[in-house]
């Protein structure tokens, strides 16, 4: 469990949960698409024979492809969370310019480079819609750790105590 500063779990236990978290999102969303190309493109009498049929046989590959990419991106991640000491939208977009770029250095030094630019903008579009759509972040309390304030309101009830009279 994340502390309330980074609200995220620690770095060896973050690449496992968004490696699982990624897996789950690519198989369900594989299975999704998968069965609908596979009802589609099925004869008329085995539309849902086929569509299952596509689901077993494509949606774990998808789910495994978007696990490594989950997994290069949180351990590029944690690692410029390391290596810069500070947590912030500038690691994400390294990460994802390194994973596009790892994931394709098999074809080539200007395809991994081409990958990489894609990859660190479109980081930074979705790092950008975050800070515009996200709000603006909670200013950790300054006070003294155990005193609890209370906003007005007028229609909370106020504060149970739990000394004994």
């Amino acid at each position: 469990m994340g502390t309330p500063e980074t609200s995220r779990e620690p770095c060896p236990d973050r690449i496992l949960d968004d490696i699982g978290g990624a897996f789950g999102m690519g198989a369900v969303g594989g299975a999704a698409f998968h069965f609908l190309k596979g009802t589609y493109n099925s004869p008329s009498g085995s539309r849902l024979l086929g569509g299952t049929q596509a689901v077993r046989m494509n949606a774990p590959r998808v789910g495994g492809s978007f696990a490594v990419w989950g997994g290069l991106f949180s351990t590029f991640d944690c690692t410029m969370v390391y290596v810069r000491q500070k947590e912030d939208p500038w690691n994400s977009i390294i990460a994802g310019a390194a994973t596009g770029g790892f994931l394709s250095m098999r074809q080539g030094f200007g395809a991994a480079s081409r990958s990489a630019m894609f990859g660190g903008i479109l980081l930074a579009l979705i790092e950008g819609a975050g800070g515009l759509f996200g709000g603006k972040k909670q200013e950790p309390a300054t006070g003294s750790g155990s005193k609890t304030e209370v906003l007005e309101s007028f229609d909370a009830p106020p504060v149970p105590s739990f000394e004994y009279k």
